[in-house]
């Protein structure tokens, strides 16, 4: 008897490399799929946080008058920076873009001093900016208010789109994700019922049968998670290497949120597999275990 559940443990032995390697690669392209619903939120905010107002003065104001103007935008709530831009600067953006000298034809600066901001991303929205844009003109020393009307609109509603869409393909991904892994850990629980049939048949606790296999779930779960986790970095490392415009979005913070749960998911799913699948055998009868 010592022989025969010696050598079911050794049969066993291989089922727990199945099963660290199968959650593993389960666990991998359920990191994949929440490092895209990351970047896709970084990536709006970066989107967002780059779109310029420009609130133009009126002629050339006198320093109290210009000093009064930038005090009472930079107080607004929804500014997030600020740029006080002069005609000679305004001029060599102008030229920077391609565009023509008219010293040949004028011999002053048409380009009115501006103040550019960004808003904070909760105003970066059509009716906040409508609000901004006629609070601004309402100023005795605004002309006009400028920003693109038509982007924020489109962009808006595509970034809600694209958003709602990531999210329910996430939700479905994470629940077959979670059944992949259930049923992972049941094929390598499948090799063990025998060893686990012998020992209850020769007086072993339900407790004690359970409690050895559910610390090996709960270290192959935790083994999964961390090997997943790497993987997912490495992956990360590679797509930032091609496109060196990601690491603007890099946020350590989320990463660090998304590989422990990857651990946590890893480590709860095979604890809860692994158990219901010891609890499974045990209550089977011998003759329903070929």
């Amino acid at each position: 008897m010592s022989q025969s559940g010696k050598a079911s443990i050794k049969r066993g032995k291989p089922s727990y490399f199945m099963s660290i390697l199968g959650v593993t690669l389960v666990l991998f392209f359920l990191g994949i799929i929440g490092l895209i619903v990351i970047n896709t939120s970084k990536l709006s905010d970066h989107f967002k946080e780059n779109v310029t107002v420009s609130a133009y003065l009126r002629g050339d104001l006198n320093p109290k008058d210009s000093a009064a103007l930038v005090a009472y935008i930079s107080s607004q709530p929804y500014i997030r920076e600020y740029t006080y831009v002069t005609k000679e600067v305004a001029k060599k953006k102008y030229l920077a873009d391609g565009n023509k000298d008219w010293g040949e034809i004028l011999t002053e600066n048409p380009l009115p001093n501006s103040i550019d901001f960004k808003v904070k991303n909760q105003y970066l929205n059509t009716d906040s900016l409508a609000a901004i844009k006629a609070d601004l003109k309402n100023q005795t020393y605004v002309s006009d208010v400028d920003y693109p009307e038509a982007l924020i609109g489109k962009m808006s509603t595509n970034l809600r789109n694209i958003s709602i869409g990531i999210l329910i393909l996430a939700v479905v991904l994470s629940i077959v994700v979670i059944v992949l892994i259930d049923n992972t850990i049941k094929l390598a629980m499948f090799s063990n019922r025998f060893l686990i049939k012998t020992m209850q048949m020769v007086g072993a606790t339900r407790w004690f049968i359970a409690k050895p296999m559910n610390v090996r779930a709960i270290i192959n779960g935790a083994i999964s998670g961390v090997i997943a986790a790497i993987a997912v970095i490495l992956f990360l490392f590679v797509i930032e290497k091609f496109i060196p415009e990601m690491k603007a979005i890099h946020d350590n913070t989320s990463l660090v949120l998304l590989f422990s749960g990857l651990i946590i998911l890893g480590v709860c799913i095979t604890l809860f597999s692994t158990h219901r699948s010891v609890i499974k055998y045990l209550k089977m009868k011998l003759d329903d275990l070929y």
